[in-house]
């Protein structure tokens, strides 16, 4: 098998079409398999072969796209390392990944110049051009013939090292095989809500090297165009729906958020919008509601994450609507049913389903889940058991089918004995008209174990209160429920993909206490 032919087929019947534009650069299906073939022969010069990785380490750019296409011509294994990370971060995933060749951009290159010495890698290529660490991107390109690359797979050989920050704050990785990233391509073109197909564009808005980058290949294989933005900006975003007439767009909650405070959100023409899907964390009802006000009925929601190639719950369009029009309003709450092949249960600790309505652990399985994390044997053992993926996401599930997450397993406070889900409380907290954004963690309390603490980010210049924020709660939570104490600040911390960092909120309180409760 080659992941890489479906571009190659899409170019031999519409080779004229765009494949890819991102800021300045529009790349057509011909050059797309041009572009991407004579990478591929060129990492052949350089040394690597069959199964061998190749690190990136670049903001968004046309180039990225390029590289994961040739990556799959060759038969090699991607790692990228997200474009956030320090020196330090970007030195052990060198190692880990065992990177043979880097490509990187002009903004990173001091940091490649950092990391390199002592990694394996022996080649670094600028996109940006040659520099004292190796040759540059296009010159290598123009300098290689171009003719056909295609390396035959396996599909348990390794496509992508997809490194992620688990709760503990440890770098792993999710080891995607080239049989993972086919089942991601069947998933994104199965149903018409997730098929990018001729005409159709959609807009990638995070990192393409992460879970934005998850529809390419799909998007190629159905003949579309990936519209990547080069960095987040609300106006932007807007901007470039209405000047793409772009009809699918992929965005996490926090942009959402940037997009409703924009005023002049309502200036931009979105009518070409068919399909908003928003996923990665939980976006409470009123920011739901406000979005299907502003874009239109055109919102979905999926649940996934890189031990599952992607999505594995939707929360469809038509959900959406049950919901804000038909009076579903639960729904809102939901993360949605079982999408493609995936299988998806929720056990308890012994991996025993539990009854509709009780809470458990989410399983899944299926053809989209890896094998396991790679240099880390202890971890897989203990996350994937029995052949199913133990997420860590705590859930109930409805008679129908619809999955509802209640908390993170390793976030859940236990106060006085009693299990307390940090989303349950932060989804009141997002009911506020002054709350902007929320997090709640379990804070150290002599009597209780744990206290339920909020941490808020007050709407513009709202004044927030905080026995007031305490009482809003007490009116719609259960008295064990509600927070004890609240903190009003002027922005949370954020994971490098763009999650509120709870990890890092929790240490500031728990960081002088010598016996934690988890």
């Amino acid at each position: 098998m080659n992941l890489g032919r479906y571009v190659r087929r899409t170019a031999a019947h519409q080779p004229d079409t765009e494949a890819v534009v991102c800021g300045p650069v529009r790349l057509t299906y011909a050059e797309l398999d041009d572009h991407s073939d004579r990478l591929a022969a060129a990492m052949g010069r350089l040394g690597v072969e069959r199964g061998d990785r190749v690190a990136t380490l670049a903001a968004n750019r046309a180039e990225l796209v390029v590289t994961e296409i040739a990556l799959y011509k060759a038969g090699l294994a991607r790692a990228p390392i997200n474009a956030r990370l320090g020196t330090a971060e970007v030195t052990h995933l060198l190692r880990e990944s065992d990177a043979r060749v880097l490509l990187t951009d002009a903004a990173h290159l001091e940091t490649a110049r950092a990391a390199v010495p002592g990694t394996g890698v022996k080649t670094v290529l600028g996109y940006d051009g040659p520099s004292d660490l190796g040759p540059g991107y296009a010159e290598t390109l123009a300098t290689t013939a171009p003719e056909p690359v295609e390396v035959d797979c396996s599909e348990a050989d390794v496509a992508v090292l997809h490194f992620t920050s688990g709760s503990t704050g440890r770098l792993k990785a999710a080891i995607q095989t080239y049989g993972n990233r086919l089942a991601l391509l069947r998933k994104s073109v199965m149903s018409p809500a997730t098929r990018v197909g001729p005409g159709d564009r959609q807009i990638l808005a995070g990192p393409v090297t992460h879970a934005s980058g998850m529809p390419l290949l799909g998007i190629f294989f159905a003949g579309g165009c990936a519209v990547v933005l080069p960095r987040w900006d609300a106006e932007e975003f807007l901007a470039t729906v209405q000047r793409e007439r772009a009809t699918h767009a992929f965005v996490v909650p926090t942009m959402v958020n940037t997009l409703l405070a924009l005023p002049t959100a309502r200036d931009y023409d979105v009518s070409s919008l068919r399909q908003l899907i928003y996923g990665a964390a939980p976006m409470s009802p009123a920011r739901i509601r406000a979005a299907w006000d502003l874009f239109g009925p055109v919102l979905s929601q999926g649940f996934g994450c890189g031990e599952t190639t992607s999505g594995v719950l939707f929360l469809s369009v038509e959900d959406h609507r049950r919901a804000i029009e038909d009076g579903d309003e639960e729904l809102l709450l939901s993360c949605g049913r079982p999408l493609a092949e995936a299988e998806v249960r929720i056990v308890d600790d012994n991996g025993t389903p539990v009854a509709d309505g009780e809470i458990g652990e989410i399983a899944v399985r299926g053809p989209d889940v890896v094998p396991g994390y790679h240099n880390a044997p202890d971890l897989t053992a203990e996350s994937f058991r029995d052949g199913w993926f133990r997420t860590g996401d705590l859930a109930r599930r409805r008679s129908d089918g619809y999955i509802f997450i209640v908390d993170r397993k390793k976030d859940m406070i236990i106060s006085g004995g009693f299990n307390i889900y940090a989303v349950e409380v932060e989804s009141v907290l997002h009911q506020h008209p002054g709350v902007y954004e929320a997090a709640v963690v379990g804070v150290p309390d002599a009597r209780w174990g744990e206290a339920v603490h909020a941490v808020v980010v007050p709407r513009d210049d709202t004044p927030l209160d905080g026995p007031a924020l305490i009482a809003f709660c007490a009116e719609r939570l259960a008295r064990m429920k509600k927070p004890r104490s609240v903190d009003v600040t002027d922005a949370l911390p954020h994971s490098p993909n763009g999650k509120i960092d709870r990890r890092a909120i929790r240490e500031r309180y728990w960081a002088d206490v010598e016996r934690r409760v988890h």
